[in-house]
C-alpha cells in the first residue's frame, strides 16, 4: 500500500564511506548520537578513540575524528596498539582536518588533547564539548618498545574513559533507545 503520507528513508552518505559505491541508508529520524573526537594531528589519540567508540557502541553512535593540523598518516604504533590490545582495525580511517566537519551537526565534541580543545572552532547547534587530556604518545622518546608502551597505555586509557562515558545516564538512555528502534 503506497501512501502519500509515508515517505521512503532519506539517503545520506556516511562520511566514513567516501568513495564507496552504495550510500548507507538511514532515516532522517536517526536518533544516533554524533560524536567528533579531535586532537592536533589526528594521527593517534583521536583516531584510536574513534575506533574504540565505534566498536564499543556497535554502530549505535555515529563517530568521526579530526585534527587541527592533521598529519599525513595514522601513526603505525597507534594502529599496532589498537590491533594488538583490542583486536580492532583502523581500516578506512585517515587523518582529516577539522574544517571538513565545520558545517556538520554533532551532539558531542570530545578533545583528547588540551591544545585541540583550545583551538576548537564553533560548530552548529552548540554541541556539548568535553575535554579529555591524554598525553601524546607520539612525543615519547626512547626505544621502540618504550614508545609502543606509551601508545598501548593511551589506548587502554581511552577504552576506560569511553566505557565510563557510555555508562552516563544520558548516553545510556540514548543508546538503549537506538537499540530498541
Amino acid at each position: 500500500m503506497n501512501s502519500p503520507w509515508i515517505s521512503r528513508p532519506a539517503v545520506r552518505r556516511d562520511p566514513r564511506q567516501r568513495g564507496s559505491k552504495a550510500p548507507r541508508e538511514y532515516s532522517m529520524a536517526d536518533d544516533r548520537l554524533r560524536v567528533l573526537f579531535i586532537c592536533t594531528g589526528n594521527s593517534a589519540r583521536s583516531q584510536m578513540a574513534e575506533t574504540v567508540l565505534r566498536q564499543l557502541s556497535h554502530g549505535r553512535i555515529d563517530v568521526a575524528s579530526a585534527g587541527t593540523t592533521p598529519q599525513p598518516d595514522i601513526h603505525p604504533m597507534a594502529r599496532q596498539a589498537i590491533r594488538t590490545l583490542l583486536h580492532m582495525e583502523m581500516s578506512g580511517q585517515r587523518p582529516k582536518p577539522m574544517q571538513q566537519f565545520l558545517g556538520d551537526h554533532f551532539d558531542y565534541i570530545i578533545s583528547v588533547c588540551d591544545r585541540a580543545g583550545e583551538l576548537c572552532p564553533v560548530f552548529p547547534a552548540d554541541p556539548e564539548r568535553i575535554r579529555w587530556g591524554f598525553e601524546d604518545p607520539a612525543a615519547v622518546e626512547g626505544s621502540d618498545a618504550e614508545k609502543q608502551r606509551a601508545f598501548d597505555t593511551v589506548a587502554r586509557q581511552l577504552v576506560g574513559r569511553i566505557r565510563i562515558w557510555m555508562c552516563l545516564p544520558k548516553i545510556r538512555a540514548t543508546l538503549e533507545a537506538v537499540a530498541g528502534a
